[in-house]
């Protein structure tokens, strides 16, 4: 296991903001403090690289993948790959797990924001390779997972997980009675 602890002090400084747009295809989400990042990284599990907890597989998509930069060996955290929806990362790095891989993508680092070296992977490909895959996989994954939620509309309106969630707890996570109340209010 790395010895992450000095490479997450040196994450949360300032200092480290280096210019990876270099070369970089990536199209601009007009994020505020985007940039574009084009780096060669290994691809890890997030727990395992602080924590020694290492499953086969880096977890089997069950846990949060990261990249350790090859150019300064600092974790960086993907949140998103290039669909919409802020998700899919996982997916999209998975088939790495382990691999030196390069990336492109924007990269959001803004100490003031508290947001540093959160990225946003687009493209991806092994170290050596020609061909880069685009990172926009994770709604064909979801459909593969949940074969019993095929249908028209949107992933989300027909995820289990979230239907489960508004049977819970309402549409706004307050119960259903408060979800009740609302609909009263706004449409009678």
């Amino acid at each position: 296991m790395r010895q992450l602890i000095p490479a997450l002090l040196v994450l949360a400084t300032p200092a480290v903001a280096q210019d990876f747009s270099e070369g970089s295809h990536a199209k601009s989400w007009n994020l505020y403090a985007e940039q574009p990042a084009l780096f060669q990284a290994q691809v890890v599990d997030v727990l395992c690289e602080l924590t020694g907890d290492c499953p086969e597989n880096c977890g089997g998509g069950d846990r949060q993948l990261g990249l350790v930069r090859a150019a300064d060996d600092v974790l960086v955290l993907p949140n998103k790959n290039s669909q919409a929806a802020f998700n899919g990362a996982v997916a999209e790095l998975l088939p790495f797990c382990g691999a030196e891989v390069e990336v492109d993508g924007l990269l959001i680092d803004d100490p003031d924001l508290g947001a540093v070296n959160i990225y946003q992977v687009q493209l991806i490909r092994k170290v050596g390779d020609a061909e880069w895959t685009k990172a926009d996989s994770w709604t064909k994954v979801w459909a593969e997972k949940n074969p019993e939620a095929a249908g028209k509309g949107p992933w989300y309106r027909r995820d289990p997980r979230v239907k489960a969630a508004i049977a819970k707890d309402g549409y706004f996570g307050l119960g259903l009675e408060t979800d009740k109340d609302i609909k009263e209010l706004l449409f009678e």
